[in-house]
Order: structure tokens, then C-alpha cells, then sequence
């Protein structure tokens, strides 16, 4: 497990390197060049200090003085502008790079199949895009930059270190090293539990949206309280892997001030005893001692950044993950594009499983002519909506053949498809915005008339009428301020909209009262004119039209036929149908 581990570290940091680094080279060698720039010119003041009290002060030189001041000056300056520009150059393109990598995120999540969104919650997904992508600022800002020339500025400094006292160069290397073995000790302990973090708050981000969109059930069945406490165990838990991140890093700080203090007391007795000696002037003490500052301070910052960097590779870590997932629309596979279709669609043995040896579809064969309506029936949980979900490539089956024309689905460029088809569900999703909005989803540039067509068509208007802004009335979240039946007309006007020439239909009449379902039955019928459709329906007296329907019971077509023929055959769908009829 462990070498696996680490093979995704390098992966990482190599993948990281490649996507965001390497493209801005260029950006980052001048963010180098200004930092070496900054480092430098805070070397001067060691240099300057010593001039002071070794030259201008024993000779009274006060041209020199003068010359000096000018050059610290100039230094203070040169180290203000070098350091505003490296914030403003980095810091603005790693918050650019956050946003392009969350937009590239995001894209990428849309183009993973219906399978992906089932298996993960949308809280935690919401997560990985927003917050996993963060850390990339530590790589293309300051934080990489900074470790890079705190490295040379430390390197520069040990020299010069060297070249005023060696002895003291090398009393102060002994407590830096066991500092640095100690870093990269608590780095390894801290980048997996910064993983496990990421993990844990798209978690607890995940539930709490499910939270809010759910705040209606959870206040019905008053279950306000056992919500808190899935929440507050979920927070408990951010707070655990916090803490852990937290211990590792005092450790680090309280080692950086335990040695350094150590080294620095022993600078005081060991600078003294030279200085005692002769060997050492008072102006190379006050140098080596400022110098050790330059040594030190970027070696405890690299710890700092080193944190960050470990974050930043842990969120990149699982971003890296999302980003190479195998999408659904695979061009290498998914090769045929289609103009103009028919609509004719065969199942021929078709076997599918949400989970490994747990098939729902057993040799599942049947042909829906171009233009004809098949209606999947039988009891919840049979598999009409998996076979609909076939029909409609948002599911592929594991074997077996679903063809279109003659051409299998699975190779067909779903762009290419989907724009000839149209799906009502049950519990179809509307959009934040206004009801005209909701209509225009499919072809938001469809012409007025288009959508004056589709509005009467599923009796849109027979409510908005009755609004004061019409179509132009604001929804809410999901669609939160219409009624169930208001909902599906507004899903079956977008689908009218839509023109397609392959329909889905499951449960779209389900939550319609009496009056609206008369609606909706002749919006229907004109909307499946002339189109392949597939219907699922509870309800047995909306498809009694059907060209065949298909009679699903354990993943098995038990039964087809027309209305007529399966009612006088007194089998499955007759048993259907008469229970529902003394209903």
C-alpha cells in the first residue's frame, strides 16, 4: 500500500508540473529572477552593519557613513518593489489558474457518465471543484517561488556564513539539520491526512446539501435533531484530521524554536570567546549573526510553504484522480456521428448490473420501430427505468447491443444523438430562473413563435396566464413554487421545444391531478407524433395506445403486445391492469 502511495505522489507532482508549471515557465523564471533580486539586496545590510562598526565608526569616516545609508536605501527600496511585484505577478496568476482549473474541473465533470453522479453526492462534488483546486495557488504563486529562492538565499548565506567563521558555521548546520530531518518526517506524516481532509469536508459539504434541499421532509418527519448530529459528527470528525495537521505542525515550529535557540545561544557563548580572543571583530559578529538570519528565516518559511505545497499536492492529488477518469463520450471509441435518423432502436440480448454479480436486465431483445411508441410496465424496481436509460446512452450495457439505425449506440458520438432526443422524468429538474428560461434550456435560441408553440402545446399557459409576470415568473430553486403538475408541463414544453426525434417518457404523468392529465394525454400525443418514444407509465390507461408494450418483471420482458392482445391473454399485464382498474 505504501508503494502505492508514493507512485501517486510522483505522479502528482509531475502531472502537477506538466499542467501548471511548465506553461508558465516564463512567468516563473521572472518570479525567480525578482526573488534572487530581493534576496540579494537583503544581504546588503549585513555587509553595510559591519562597515559601520568596524570602519565608519572606529575612523569617524562620515563619507562613508553617508555611502552606506545611500546603499541600505537603495536596498530597502529595491527589496519593496521586488516584493510588490512578485505578489501582484504570481499571486493574480495563480487566482486566474483557480479559476481556469475549476471551469476545466467542472467541464470534466459533466462529460463523466450518469454512473459517476450516482456513486458520489453532489455536496462533494461541489467541493472537488471549488475548494481541491485551491492549492494550486501554492505552486504557480509565491509559495514555489518563495521555497526556490529561500533555498539559494540559505545556500548564499552558509557561504558567506562559512567565509566569516567556520567553526560557528558549522555549530549552527548540526541543530538545522535534525530541524530538517524532523520537516520531512512530519511532511510525510501530513500529506495524507491533508488528503483524508479533502475527503472528509466534501463529506460534510455533500450531506449538508442534502440538508438544505431536503429541509421540507426533514422538518415533516421533525427530524431536525438526528440531521445535527449527522452534521456535528461529520464536523467532529474535519476537526480530528485538523488536529492531527496541527500537532505535526507544532512540532515543526516548536522544533524550529528549540534548535534555533539552541544555536543561537551557542553563537553568543562561541562569538564571545573569539571576540574575546581578538579573533573576531565586533562588526563580524553583528554580520554572522544577521547572516544566520538569512539562513535560518528561509528554512523555518520552507517549512511554512512546505505545508502548503503538501495541501496543494493533496487536493491536486484528487483533482488528478477526477481529471483522468475515463469520460462518456470517448472520441476514440465513440466514432460515429449521426446527421439524419430514422429512429429505429433494437435491443438485442441485452444484460446490465449497477453492481458486479447483481444483474437487473437478463437478455433483454425487442425492436421499437422508427416512429412507434413502446411502453415499458411492471412493478418498481423490474428495470423500465434502466431499459429507458439504455435507450437514452446514459447507461451502456455490460453486454449485449443497443443499435439506432443499424448503428451500435455505444460508438455513436453522443453529441450527435442526444440533440435528436428528448426526456420527461418523473421528478424532472428545473432550474433556478424564470419559467420562460426553463422552456429555452434545450435551444435558447429558439424563436418566439417556437416557444409560444411548445408553451400551448403542454398547456403551459393554461397557468401562467393566471401569473402576474406570465413566463417571466421566477420559479425558485428546483421549481420549489409550482405544483407537481405546473412542474411536468413545463418539462414536456421543454421537450416539445426540443424536436426530437427519439422521446423518453417515464412517469411523465405521475403527478398530474385529473383535469391537468387530459392536458398533458393530448400535448402527448401530438408530441409523439411520428417519433420513436418510450414510455413508462404506472398508470396503465395512458398507454393503452401503444404500439407494444412491453411487460418487465426481474429484468425480463415476461409479456408483449398491444393493449387488446395482453388483456385477452389474462396474464401479468392483465393482472396489472385489473387491479388498477377496481382502484
Amino acid at each position: 500500500m505504501g508503494k502505492k502511495k508514493e507512485r501517486i505522489t510522483d505522479v502528482s507532482f509531475k502531472w502537477a508540473f506538466k499542467e501548471y508549471i511548465w506553461p508558465r515557465k516564463k512567468l516563473v523564471g521572472i518570479g525567480l529572477f525578482l526573488i534572487v533580486i530581493r534576496s540579494f539586496s537583503g544581504l546588503v545590510l549585513p555587509y553595510t552593519s559591519k562597515a559601520l562598526l568596524d570602519d565608519v565608526i572606529p575612523n569617524k569616516n562620515g563619507d562613508l557613513l553617508g555611502t552606506l545609508v545611500i546603499i541600505t536605501v537603495a536596498a530597502i527600496v529595491i527589496q519593496a518593489v521586488t516584493s510588490f511585484s512578485l505578489t501582484r505577478l504570481l499571486s493574480v496568476e495563480a487566482q486566474r489558474l483557480i479559476s481556469i482549473l475549476r471551469t476545466q474541473v467542472q467541464r470534466k465533470l459533466l462529460a463523466l457518465p450518469i454512473r459517476f453522479f450516482d456513486d458520489n453526492k453532489s455536496g462533494a462534488l461541489v467541493s472537488r471543484v471549488m475548494v481541491d483546486v485551491e492549492g494550486v495557488r501554492n505552486l504557480v504563486g509565491t509559495g514555489l517561488v518563495q521555497l526556490v529562492g529561500g533555498t539559494l538565499t540559505s545556500v548564499v548565506a552558509l557561504i558567506m556564513l562559512i567565509n566569516i567563521n567556520a567553526w560557528m558555521t558549522l555549530f549552527v548546520l548540526l541543530p538545522v539539520a535534525i530541524f530538517a530531518i524532523v520537516a520531512l518526517k512530519a511532511f510525510g506524516y501530513i500529506r495524507p491526512v491533508f488528503r483524508e481532509r479533502g475527503k472528509i469536508n466534501a463529506e460534510v459539504t455533500g450531506r449538508l446539501t442534502e440538508t438544505l434541499g431536503g429541509v421540507r421532509v426533514i422538518k415533516a418527519f421533525n427530524a431536525e435533531e438526528s440531521e445535527n448530529l449527522s452534521f456535528e459528527r461529520g464536523v467532529e470528525r474535519l476537526f480530528q484530521n485538523v488536529k492531527k495537521s496541527l500537532t505535526a505542525t507544532a512540532a515543526m515550529s516548536s522544533s524550529a524554536t528549540l534548535l534555533l535557540g539552541i544555536a543561537s545561544a551557542g553563537i553568543m557563548g562561541i562569538g564571545g570567546y573569539f571576540m574575546i580572543g581578538g579573533t573576531m571583530t565586533t562588526g563580524d559578529f553583528l554580520a554572522f549573526t544577521l547572516l544566520l538570519g538569512f539562513l535560518v528565516a528561509p528554512i523555518v518559511q520552507m517549512s511554512n510553504i512546505g505545508s502548503q505545497l503538501t495541501e496543494a499536492m493533496a487536493g491536486l492529488d484528487r483533482t488528478q484522480e477526477l481529471m483522468e477518469m475515463k469520460e462518456e463520450d470517448d472520441p476514440e471509441v465513440r466514432t460515429i456521428e449521426l446527421d439524419n435518423i430514422d429512429g429505429e432502436v433494437i435491443f438485442n440480448d441485452v444484460r446490465f448490473a449497477y453492481e458486479d454479480e447483481k444483474e437487473v436486465l437478463h437478455g433483454i431483445s425487442f425492436e421499437a420501430k422508427a416512429g412507434s411508441v413502446t411502453a415499458l410496465v411492471g412493478s418498481s424496481g423490474s428495470g423500465k427505468s434502466t431499459i429507458a436509460g439504455l435507450a437514452a446512452t446514459f447507461l451502456e450495457p455490460d453486454s449485449g447491443i443497443v443499435t439506432l439505425d443499424g448503428h451500435d449506440l455505444s460508438k455513436v458520438k453522443l453529441s450527435t444523438f442526444r440533440n435528436k432526443l428528448g426526456v420527461v422524468l418523473q421528478d424532472d429538474f428545473l432550474f433556478e430562473g424564470t419559467i420562460r428560461e426553463n422552456i429555452l434550456f434545450p435551444r435558447p435560441n429558439a424563436t418566439e413563435e417556437e416557444l409560444t408553440s411548445a408553451v400551448n402545446g403542454a398547456y403551459v399557459n393554461e397557468f401562467t396566464d393566471r401569473f402576474d409576470d406570465g413566463l417571466e415568473t421566477v420559479i425558485g430553486e428546483r421549481g420549489v413554487k409550482l405544483s407537481g403538475g405546473q412542474k411536468q408541463r413545463i418539462s414536456i414544453a421543454r421537450a416539445i421545444l426540443a424536436n426530437p426525434r427519439i422521446i423518453i417518457l417515464d412517469e411523465a404523468t405521475s403527478n398530474l391531478d385529473t383535469e391537468s392529465e387530459s392536458y398533458i394525454q393530448r400535448s402527448l400525443q401530438t408530441l409523439i407524433k411520428d417519433r420513436t418514444t418510450f414510455v413508462i407509465a404506472h398508470r396503465l390507461s395512458t398507454i393503452q395506445k401503444a404500439d407494444q408494450i412491453l411487460v418487465i418483471e426481474q429484468g425480463k420482458i415476461v409479456e408483449t403486445g398491444k393493449h387488446d392482445e395482453l388483456i385477452a391473454k389474462q396474464g401479468r399485464y392483465y393482472a396489472l391492469y385489473t387491479v388498477q382498474s377496481r382502484i
